[in-house]
């Protein structure tokens, strides 16, 4: 059992590193694109900037989420400690990803009353919606609902520190049920909605182009239609390459949950944790590098990068 664990932790250090290092500096890059360009500091780049906090912090847990199914040799409080602080950080960078996906949606569906909606009158009060609900939540545990039974003088039973000793079956069900999946269905229920209403925009911007410019509407719709194709494209395969491993990793999760033989975490449920998990985690960047205004300053100290390189090579070469 501790060779398997110790060549556990190996395969998790060797996909999360790579992974929790992508998502760190990245939202390290899109924070300081938003800090550094005065224009975006209003109240939909706050929401987002409380979402990329969020990634970042989820970035670096990323390592220890696949180990909760792993048996370790702590104290009860450690234990409770090691498992409730990453399932705060990763249940609020939920909450924070549903807020931001709200508040766009809220601009799409109702653009002329956008700014009187709860979500920007009362901006603290939200923040603090998905920021203390999901501490509240996960710190039940450390309030007496636990597994705590199997536990002796203050030490872990022989099973060792896992999540099956920190977080019940009925904890765990009502996460998954109530809160990943409610959370999940309501995102893609949102931008379903969003896409529907940007066709039957493009729809009536085709019909105005028949209407005013007939010898150049045929080019005017393949183009609008082209992107909404992409538009369409794009969310699909965010979809397929964030959101499916993550589904498929909570079921996978449920089903061993039922097993009752199955201790500890299998070589499979371990990489299905760990891409599931850090893919998810990544939707705040591909979200944040499709807006041109977070990446500027980075793209600009690319080219000064670049611009000084070249005339220092065309010095060299005068010179030579």
């Amino acid at each position: 059992m501790a060779h398997n664990d110790t060549t556990h932790e190996q395969l998790i250090l060797c996909i999360t590193l790579p992974l929790s290092t992508a998502i760190i500096l990245s939202n390290l890059l899109i924070i300081l694109g938003i800090a550094s360009n005065r224009q975006l500091h209003n109240t939909p780049n706050y929401f987002f900037l409380s979402l990329l906090v969020a990634s970042l912090c989820t970035g670096v847990t990323l390592p220890f989420i696949p180990r909760m199914g792993l048996s370790r040799n702590l104290d009860f409080s450690t234990c409770l400690l090691v498992h409730i602080f990453p399932n705060f950080l990763f249940l609020s960078f939920l909450f924070n990803l549903v807020m931001v996906h709200y508040e766009r949606y809220l601009c799409i569906v109702n653009p002329l009353h956008y700014s009187q909606f709860w979500v920007h009158r009362c901006f603290p009060l939200v923040l603090l919606a998905v920021w203390a609900p999901p501490l509240l939540y996960a710190s039940l545990p450390a309030f007496g609902w636990n597994n705590q039974g199997t536990a002796l003088n203050g030490t872990v039973g022989e099973e060792g520190c896992s999540y099956r000793l920190v977080f019940p079956n009925a904890f765990i069900y009502l996460e998954v049920y109530g809160l990943l999946l409610p959370a999940i269905l309501s995102i893609v229920g949102m931008t379903a909605r969003v896409l529907w209403i940007a066709r039957a925009q493009v729809r009536d911007l085709c019909k105005l182009h028949r209407s005013v410019e007939r010898a150049q509407a045929a080019d005017s719709e393949h183009r609008l239609n082209l992107r909404y194709a992409k538009c369409v494209a794009a969310v699909s395969l965010t979809f397929v390459t964030c959101w499916v491993p993550y589904i498929v990793y909570l079921h996978v999760s449920v089903v061993l949950l039922h097993r009752d033989g199955s201790r500890g975490s299998s070589t499979t449920h371990i990489i299905l944790s760990c891409t599931g998990i850090g893919s998810m985690a990544i939707i705040p960047v591909i979200l944040g590098l499709a807006n041109r205004q977070y990446t500027d300053p980075a793209r600009k100290l690319i080219q000064k990068i670049r611009g000084g390189w070249r005339k220092t090579q065309a010095s060299e070469d005068i010179a030579l």
